[in-house]
């Protein structure tokens, strides 16, 4: 007899949610597990294509830390120094030899992709929208037309480049 409490994530689930992700403005889409903004622990599934733009970002409080693991494509974590220099780029890739990471708290990381890609997101809660995130100032916030430039610069930077703010995208 099949346990209907029990929670099942299969392909049909991935499909639709790399498909929200194609069809957003922003180009990713997440498919929360926790019921509520305040559980202990958040998880959700997170779809993203190449376009997508993860503000370079860290969780300042003490016991904010997040765990990454992709079950299907690829995708790099990249972390960074306070002053925006590159210190490492981290390969995930479903079924590859490293698919998942644990960030610790106050590192300053970032995510992007080359092809659609799917991951698991787990992170202590609850989730404060005003203290969630602490955005790096050498980075363009969401929606800034600098953004496309600084996401190039993101796909291609190497370990030990400094990034910092591209100059103002003409319009």
């Amino acid at each position: 007899m099949k346990n209907e409490s029990v929670l099942r994530f299969d392909a049909q689930m991935i499909n639709a949610l790399s498909k929200s992700a194609k069809d957003s403005p922003r180009q990713r889409a997440n498919k929360n597990i926790h019921p509520h903004y305040q559980d202990a622990v958040q998880r959700l599934f997170i779809s993203m294509c190449p376009d997508s733009y993860v503000r370079p970002h860290r969780h300042t409080q003490d016991y904010k830390w997040e765990f990454f693991m992709v079950v299907s494509g690829r995708l790099d974590i990249l972390l960074f120094e306070e002053d925006g220099t590159l210190t490492e780029r981290i390969p995930l890739e479903a079924g590859g030899e490293t698919f998942g990471v644990e960030i610790p708290p106050n590192t300053w990381h970032a995510t992007v992709c080359y092809e659609p890609v799917t991951f698991v997101e787990v992170k202590q809660g609850p989730y404060e929208i005003t203290e969630d995130k602490n955005f790096a100032l050498w980075s363009p916030p969401e929606g800034d037309n600098r953004v496309p430039a600084f996401l190039q610069t993101l796909k291609t930077a190497e370990v030990g480049q400094l990034l910092s703010m591209p100059e103002s995208a003409s319009v």
